[in-house]
């Protein structure tokens, strides 16, 4: 019997069960041991700090998630392994050898703007449970919200430019050009040059020549004809192989008129991935129009990135569109997401224990207790005004004044006033008991969902200098809990 749904084909065929931090084994052990493996706990996968110094994040890897989930088991060779180990009873390897995740994940929907130390992703389960999927949720989550908040800054960037996916060769391994191929469409890039993810992904493929398919003919021109007469309806070619305005330049123009418009077509673009590009585009548009060929793009790509694009849009570039490859899919300014997976609460029965972690480092106090997440928006501009982190289960009645709290100062708050606003639920249900409920979105659905939520974030949040703080606040019930929790510890000698 299949152990996922077969209609997601871009769930991982490996089994990956294992790709996870070994201590995950050695405590789940230690809970086997002391009989609290069945345990109820929450845990949260938050972030502390946008990356690039930014307004926002841009929440992706749910997908991937969902598929880790459905396929987690122990196989025969898995089991045999830990065996030869050493340090696991077998009883407790007995134990894997029949495990399923049996919780609750509720979660952000992909291509969400999300922001510091709000829940991106809530479980509810056995201990056990919750602890051995810890490593998979982080690097899911991590890399593919790396990677699509970088690729929505830089098609933010790019003004209305089409961004294209050039990273493959740059990337750090097979998955991370695929994911991060998928993740980059999700934060609004136009396609990708990585073939699998295309087929796997359903996105998008794109690409034209290198500069070995021109040296390997006689002459610049014969390449440029050959790749014409293969391609005459969406024919670009590469100028800079040799000189790009004495050279490359006249050949496309020379091929245009020599073979496509006899025949019909024109040249669809020309690209350029070296030189003084703001320089060089103004030039190339400026002899493409005076030849007639208005209507043909030009096309850059060379180590771009949103500062870039943004200094060469300012400069008067003549651009069309862009392929960016290492600066996207390695997020190379910011390489590391540091999304984080803590413990929140234990259950003891029906009675729900809040747990905290607290640091001197006042950054790393984590937010206590079994949480729903809300975003508020402004009634009359549909604008997102804050997200509100609340107990789990409490009410808001959006007729009445709501006052939402700073995560550790009661003094510093909010009041938004009763029918001026209107609430979401951001946390929606994707396992319950372990079974999928939720309705996964095509990866098309996800990207226009990532658009359109967007437009409901403020400019200022989403410039790249200086970007005004969102608010992420709690409602008075989790502060009290905080504050409270934070005046114990105090007290623990």
């Amino acid at each position: 019997m299949e152990l996922y749904d077969q209609k997601f084909d871009f769930r991982d065929e490996r089994n990956l069960s294992l790709v996870m931090d070994f201590y995950e084994l050695t405590m789940s052990q230690c809970y086997f041991n002391s009989k609290t493996k069945d345990k109820i706990v929450t845990f949260d996968l938050f972030y502390r700090k946008n990356p690039d110094q930014g307004g926002y994040a841009v929440f992706a890897g749910l997908e991937e998630v969902i598929g880790y989930i459905q396929k987690l088991h122990f196989t025969k060779e898995d089991i045999s392994y830990l065996r030869s180990l050493k340090r696991f009873s077998e009883a407790f390897l007995q134990y894997l050898s029949e495990f399923r995740f049996t919780g609750d994940i509720y979660a952000v929907k992909e291509g969400t703007p999300v922001f510091p130390n709000e829940p991106l992703i809530r479980v509810k389960a056995k201990l056990i449970d919750a602890q051995l999927i810890e490593t998979a949720l982080l690097l899911c989550v991590n890399h593919q919200t790396m990677i699509a908040t970088k690729a929505r800054r830089i098609v933010r960037a790019a003004g209305g430019r089409a961004i294209m996916e050039f990273g493959a060769r740059r990337a750090h391994n097979f998955d991370a050009a695929n994911f991060g191929a998928r993740a980059a469409y999700i934060g609004g890039v136009a396609g990708t040059a990585t073939t699998y993810a295309g087929q796997k992904f359903k996105m998008p493929v794109l690409g034209t020549m290198a500069h070995s398919f021109v040296q390997s003919f006689d002459s610049e021109y014969e390449a440029f004809l050959t790749y014409a007469q293969s391609y005459p309806e969406s024919c670009t070619v590469l100028l800079d192989t040799y000189d790009t305005l004495h050279s490359g330049l006249p050949n496309a123009i020379k091929v245009a008129k020599q073979y496509l418009e006899p025949n019909g077509y024109r040249l669809a673009g020309v690209r350029i991935d070296s030189g003084d590009i703001a320089y060089l585009s103004k030039k190339i548009r400026k002899a493409l129009d005076g030849a007639g060929m208005q209507d043909c793009s030009i096309v850059v790509s060379n180590s771009l990135d949103e500062y870039l694009i943004t200094s060469l849009i300012s400069q008067g570039a003549q651009i069309n569109s862009m392929g960016v490859g290492e600066n996207l899919v390695c997020s190379k300014s910011t390489p590391v997401f540091g999304g984080v997976y803590k413990l929140s609460s234990v259950f003891e029965g029906e009675k729900n224990i809040p747990k905290i972690k607290v640091s001197e480092n006042v950054e790393k106090v984590t937010n206590p207790g079994y949480k729903d997440l809300y975003r508020i928006y402004d009634k009359e501009s549909g604008m997102a005004l804050g997200d509100l982190m609340t107990l789990h289960g409490e009410k808001i009645d959006i007729d009445q004044d709501l006052t939402i709290y700073h995560q550790m100062n009661s003094w510093k708050n909010k009041t938004i006033l009763g029918g001026t606003y209107v609430i979401e639920d951001l946390l929606q249900p994707i396992f319950i008991n372990g079974k999928l409920v939720y309705d996964a979105p095509s990866l098309e659905e996800i990207r226009e969902h990532s658009k359109e939520a967007f437009t409901h974030i403020w400019d200022e949040i989403q410039r790249f200098e200086y970007p005004q703080t969102y608010y992420v606040d709690l409602s008075k019930n989790l502060l009290d809990l905080k504050l409270s929790m934070l005046e114990e510890v105090k007290h623990v000698k």
